[in-house]
């Protein structure tokens, strides 16, 4: 078998040869019409049943030791992208090795079901005027990619714009129309916020080449970590929202108790509430403000999201979930004020199962952070139905970037809140505003403190803003954690979404 990475016939008609570089990997099967998601599944339960082999990610010095800034000054000539002399409505671009990316991965192309890998060529890329200037002279098939941009026309017919991009371990990202990146997806967590997190990485890539008129982009993507490895399809769709289907298929190498399926990750500094505690010029600064969640008994929940002094983790358990998602919720320009960063058009994000996903909770995880430049926000579905070797898990769901679907019913949205001292000593006042409801009738408040003390609660019109202002005072008391519940409710049930929230003393 030679050394490298490929895919070939093999013998003819009745076989063929699938190779992993450095997973030392051989499957010969009948062969099939062509080459999808069953052979990436084929070579991660052929991987699962190997030990984890770590990746190698020796780099040259100048290349290792480039920083966030630095790594940026790497950039990829447009006219070398995949597809770019094409006339096909998708075209690829490749990230270099360096800095945090120092893994390689593999890359091939399907065309008329057949893959074959892309070539590392390092006249792709642009260096510079600094220290990396020379790179370009090194005809090094070792530097290799460390990952994929896709580009389609989505603003504008005449100019391809950056659509989605896979970086980094499991981490992918898209952008809807209009908009800019913002929260992350990841393909699998591992005990995500808990000691000895595990960071399972996307090692090879399969791009199928679309046709000319196609509206959707697929790849496959082969994952792998000490626990488990993985088969991936995602399908994406960019528009207003851009969609993302994606099928998975795990295979545990042991058992894996703290999976997180369908994760998010995001940033929150601050916003109204807590801007006193940084000195910033913006009212708010944070890539979502919420948790949205639909459960299987048919509610809508929202969290507001919070920089908290330590680790805070909340699960909210659910039978069949209906979907749930970080959602930036605050709109426009006035309510973030930076030119720079955007943070108005960075897109909310929702996770809607295309089957029925059992027992479990939403996972919620808030990590202190003293600025914008970390995420220290995660979302994400656990099962307590542990991952056990050679049982296969199969996993499928729609990932929509940008906004998240509207609900049946039409339910008020809570799109702001405030909390301050009371009338007396000793109690804290909530101000939560919604919006319109749909609702003809006068709603009343549904809260749950639990034990706590609740008094001069009030719903009234928002005369300012429409909508209804929800007003009530509770006493905290010794109590170190409280968890809050307000909902409007009308003669005909529920009329608002439930605002839950984690008071901490």
């Amino acid at each position: 078998m030679r050394s490298g990475t490929s895919y070939t016939p093999f013998g003819g008609a009745s076989r063929r040869e699938l190779m992993v570089a450095g997973a030392g990997l051989m499957l010969a099967a009948a062969a099939p019409p062509a080459f999808g998601f069953d052979d990436v599944s084929l070579l991660a339960r052929d991987l699962a049943a190997r030990p984890y082999a770590p990746p190698d990610g020796t780099l040259p010095g100048r290349l290792s030791a480039l920083t966030y800034d630095t790594y940026r000054q790497l950039g990829f000539h447009d006219h070398r992208g995949l597809w770019a002399d094409q006339r096909l409505p998708f075209q690829v671009q490749f990230f270099h090795r360096g800095g945090l990316f120092p893994e390689k991965v593999e890359i091939f192309e399907v065309v008329d079901g057949a893959a074959r890998p892309v070539a590392y060529d390092p006249a792709m890329f642009r260096y510079g005027t600094g220290p990396l200037s020379d790179l370009v002279s090194l005809d090094d098939s070792r530097f290799g990619f460390a990952g994929l941009r896709l580009l389609h026309p989505l603003n504008r017919a005449e100019k391809f714009d950056e659509t989605a991009a896979f970086l980094g371990a499991s981490y992918f990202r898209a952008v809807a129309r209009g908009g800019v990146y913002g929260a992350s997806a990841r393909g699998l967590a591992i005990g995500a916020g808990e000691p000895a997190e595990e960071f399972p990485r996307f090692r090879a890539f399969w791009l199928v080449r679309p046709g000319r008129r196609d509206r959707s982009l697929t790849l496959y993507a082969l994952m792998d970590s000490p626990s488990l490895t993985g088969a991936y399809r995602f399908v994406i769709t960019p528009g207003a929202p851009t969609l993302t289907e994606v099928q998975a298929e795990l295979h545990p190498r042991t058992e894996v108790r703290r999976a997180g399926f369908a994760p998010l990750t995001s940033m929150f500094l601050f916003d109204p509430q807590t801007a006193g505690r940084f000195d910033d010029y913006r009212p708010r600064v944070h890539d979502s403000d919420g948790l949205a969640m639909a459960n299987g008994a048919g509610e809508r929940l929202w969290r507001p999201l919070s920089n908290p002094a330590t680790l805070q983790a909340s699960g909210f358990a659910d039978q069949t979930p209906r979907g749930f998602g970080l959602a930036q919720r605050a709109a426009g320009f006035t309510a973030y004020q930076d030119l720079e960063a955007r943070y108005d058009l960075r897109p909310s994000m929702w996770v809607e199962p295309l089957e029925d996903w059992g027992p479990g909770q939403v996972r919620l995880v808030e990590l202190p952070t003293p600025d914008e430049t970390e995420d220290n926000i995660l979302a994400e579905w656990r099962s307590p139905t542990p991952l056990t070797p050679g049982r296969p898990h199969r996993l499928a769901y729609r990932l929509h970037w940008g906004v998240a679907p509207t609900p049946p019913r039409p339910l008020a949205l809570a799109r702001r809140w405030r909390e301050a001292a009371g009338e007396a000593p000793g109690w804290r006042r909530v101000l939560i505003d919604f919006d319109e409801s749909g609702s003809d009738l006068t709603p009343e408040a549904r809260i749950n403190l639990g034990k706590v003390p609740v008094r001069h609660v009030v719903v009234s019109p928002n005369t300012a803003l429409g909508g209804w202002r929800l007003a009530f005072e509770f006493q905290p008391g010794q109590a170190h954690e409280i968890e809050q519940r307000a909902q409007l409710v009308d003669a005909r049930g529920p009329c608002s979404e439930v605002w839950v929230r984690r008071w901490l003393a």
